[in-house]
C-alpha cells in the first residue's frame, strides 16, 4: 500500500468487491483464501497509524465529498427523521466504531409481520466465534469485583465511567457485562500494559508497528496507535499480503451491468489524482474491469443508492429494493453534572475521555425473554479528550470569571502587592474544576426499532429515506426512561441529544434496503446475499438486514459475510 495503484484497463477477476467494510472485508479474506482472484475497490484513503486528523485544520477536511475536494473519512448524511454517519477509508466502518463485540440475541432472530430472519442464532454462532477470534477480542481488562482490584491494574479499574454504569445497573437491577472488544491491551498474551509495541504478529498491510491500547478515549475518530483491530490490521492484511487479493483504494465505484454472456462491468473513478480541498471542475475518468461475480459491501446507504441507481440495468430487481429500513434504534442521551452520594455531595468523577469509548453495557431483554418490550442496550459512551477541552471552553460564563480572577492575581503580583512568586496555584485554578466535562457521562442506546422506513431516489438522482420515530416511539420512551433511571442513580441531569426535540435521531448503525427473504417477494437476497434473478451478484453488509440487531451490529454483518462467503466457495467449487 505504499503506492498508489489501480486495475489494469478491463482487467478480469473472479470476485469483485465494493468497499472494505465488515462485509467486504471478510468476503475478501474468505474468496482470496480459497484461491478464488479477488479484487476490492474502496473509495476511501488507507489510514496507517498515525494518519487520523487531530489539529482543527485537519478535522475540517476529514469528511466525504470529492466534488467538493473532500475525501476524508466520514460521511455524514441528513434525511428527513433522521441522520446517519458512516465512514469512508479501507476498513470501513471499524475505523470509527467503538469496538464492540456482541452476539444478536438468540430470541430476536424473529420472523413475523415485521422482520424476517431467515438465520437462527445456531446457523451464525460459529462464524461469531471466528469473526471475534480474527480480532482477537476480549473484555476490557477492568475487575468488576471491588475486593479483588489490583493495584497493578490500577490504570484501567479506574475507569470511572465503567465504574459508574456497573453501579447503575446494580442498584437498577439491570443486566451489566464487559463485552468483547477489538482492541489490543496486552501482548503476547501477557498481562495489560499501556502503550506497548505489537511485535507478535504478522506484518501488516501498512507496514507499521502497532501498540497496546493507551486508553485515550479517541476510537471513534481513528486510533493512531494501531490499538483498535480493525480490519485493515487482519482480514485485509492476510487477504493482499498472505493470498494474493488485489486490493484498490481511493476507486469509488460509480457504474456496474450485467454483461451480455454472463458475469458483470464494473466502472469506477480514481480519486488519487484530486487536489484535496480544492474543489472539482471536471469528473475523472470512467475505468473499468470485469468479473464473475460481483459483491456489494458499500454499506446500507452505499449498496443501496448503488442498486437504486441502476435499476434501469437490473430490471429483475424485487420491488422491496429499499425497505425495512432502520436506525438499529440508536440514540444518544447525556447524564449531565453527576454527584457523589457522600456526605458534601461533590462532582462524581466520570472522565469520559479516559479509556475506550465504550466499555461496559447494560442490558434489557426483549419481551420474548420476560424483557419490557422490544430489547435494546445502553452503553457507557467515552469521547476523545478534545471534546471535553471544548466542553470546558464552550462553558463561556465560567471560562470568563476564571480568567478575570487569574488576570487579577497576575496584577496583583506584577505590581508587588502580593509578593508571592509561584504561581502554579493561580494557573491551576484558572484551568477550574472542569466539572462539565469529568461528571457528564454519554449514554448509547441502540435497540429493536421498527424497520419500517423506506429508501428511494429523488428526482435528481440524490438517496432519500422517509423514516419516522412515530412507530417507534414506544421503543425510544423505554431506551429513554432507562436513561434517565441510570442519570438518576449518578445524581446526574438526564439530557436529550437536541435533535430528539425535533422528532429526529443520529445513527451510526443504519440497516436494511435490501432486506433477506424467502423469495424476491419477500426481499432483495436471499440469506446468503445473493440478489434474486442476477446469479453472481451478492449483496453483504447491513443492508440486508430485514430488521434491527439490536446489539451492535458489527458482529452479525461479519458473521452472515463468513456464511455467504462459505457458501459462495462451495458453489464455485
Amino acid at each position: 500500500m505504499t503506492a498508489h495503484r489501480i486495475p489494469e484497463p478491463e482487467e478480469h477477476f473472479d470476485v469483485v468487491v465494493v468497499g472494505s467494510g465488515f462485509g467486504g472485508s471478510v468476503m475478501t479474506q474468505r474468496l482470496s483464501q480459497a484461491g478464488m482472484s479477488v479484487c476490492l475497490l474502496e473509495r476511501g484513503k488507507a489510514y496507517p497509524p498515525g494518519s487520523f486528523a487531530r489539529s482543527p485544520w485537519e478535522i475540517g477536511r476529514s469528511f466525504w465529498d470529492p466534488s467538493e475536494g473532500l475525501q476524508g473519512l466520514f460521511n455524514v448524511w441528513s434525511f428527513r427523521g433522521l441522520g446517519g454517519i458512516v465512514s469512508s477509508g479501507l476498513g470501513g466502518g471499524s475505523l470509527v466504531y467503538s469496538n464492540v463485540l456482541i452476539r444478536k440475541d438468540e430470541s430476536t432472530f424473529v420472523q413475523d409481520e415485521l422482520e424476517t430472519w431467515l438465520v437462527r442464532y445456531e446457523d451464525l454462532e460459529p462464524y461469531y466465534a471466528r469473526h471475534e477470534d480474527m480480532l482477537a477480542a476480549t473484555p476490557y481488562p477492568f475487575e468488576p469485583d471491588p475486593a479483588k482490584r489490583d493495584p497493578a491494574r490500577e490504570p484501567y479499574d479506574r475507569t470511572y465511567k465503567t465504574v459508574a454504569l456497573q453501579v447503575a445497573a446494580e442498584r437498577l437491577g439491570l443486566e451489566w457485562h464487559l463485552p468483547k472488544l477489538a482492541v489490543t491491551f496486552s501482548t503476547s498474551g501477557g498481562s495489560p500494559g499501556l502503550a506497548e509495541p505489537i511485535l507478535d504478529e504478522p506484518e501488516n498491510i501498512h507496514g507499521r508497528v502497532r501498540t497496546t491500547c493507551r486508553l485515550c478515549g479517541e476510537c471513534n475518530i481513528g486510533c493512531n496507535y494501531g490499538s483498535k483491530n480493525t480490519l485493515d490490521f487482519n482480514y485485509l492484511s492476510d487477504a493482499a499480503l498472505r493470498h494474493g487479493a488485489s486490493i484498490y483504494t481511493r476507486c469509488e465505484v460509480k457504474t456496474f451491468a450485467p454483461r451480455p454472456h454472463g458475469g458483470y462491468t464494473v466502472g469506477y473513478v480514481d480519486h488519487s489524482q484530486a487536489v484535496e480541498g480544492e474543489k472539482r471542475t471536471e469528473d475523472p475518468p470512467l475505468r473499468t474491469v470485469t468479473c464473475d461475480r460481483l459483491v456489494l459491501a458499500a454499506g446500507t446507504f452505499g449498496s443501496t443508492y448503488l442498486l437504486l441507481k441502476h435499476r434501469h440495468a437490473f430490471p429483475q430487481l424485487s420491488d422491496r429494493l429499499g425497505t425495512r429500513f432502520c436506525g438499529n434504534g440508536d440514540l444518544l442521551t447525556f447524564a449531565l453534572k453527576s454527584i457523589e452520594d457522600s456526605p458534601g455531595r461533590g462532582p462524581r468523577l466520570l472522565d469520559p475521555g479516559y479509556g475506550p469509548v465504550i466499555t461496559s453495557t447494560i442490558r434489557v431483554p426483549d419481551a420474548l425473554e420476560g424483557g419490557p418490550g422490544r430489547a435494546y442496550y445502553i452503553q457507557d459512551g467515552g469521547q476523545p479528550q478534545l471534546a471535553s477541552w471544548i466542553m470546558e471552553i464552550g462553558h463561556l460564563p465560567s471560562v470568563l470569571r476564571r480568567a478575570v480572577r487569574l488576570a487579577v492575581r497576575l496584577v496583583r503580583k506584577w505590581l508587588r502587592i502580593d509578593r508571592r512568586s509561584d504561581i502554579a496555584r493561580e494557573i491551576s485554578a484558572a484551568f477550574g474544576p472542569a466539572t462539565l466535562s469529568s461528571s457528564t457521562m454519554l449514554l448509547f442506546g441502540m435497540g429493536r426499532d421498527i424497520p419500517d422506513g423506506n429508501m428511494t431516489m429523488t428526482d435528481d438522482g440524490f438517496l432519500d429515506i422517509d423514516w419516522r420515530t412515530r412507530r417507534s416511539n414506544a421503543f425510544f420512551e423505554q431506551v429513554r426512561a432507562t436513561g434517565k433511571d441510570i442519570a438518576g442513580v449518578l445524581n446526574a441531569k438526564f439530557l436529550d441529544n437536541p435533535p430528539w426535540h425535533l422528532s429526529r435521531v443520529v445513527t451510526v448503525h443504519p440497516l436494511g434496503g435490501c432486506p433477506m427473504g424467502q423469495s424476491d417477494q419477500e426481499g432483495v437476497v436471499d440469506s446468503y446475499g445473493r440478489v434474486f434473478g442476477y446469479p453472481g451478484l451478492l449483496v453483504v453488509d447491513g443492508a440486508i438486514m430485514p430488521g434491527p440487531v439490536g446489539a451492535n451490529p458489527s458482529n452479525t454483518i461479519a458473521a452472515l459475510a463468513h456464511r455467504a462467503a462459505e457458501q459462495l466457495i462451495k458453489e464455485a467449487g
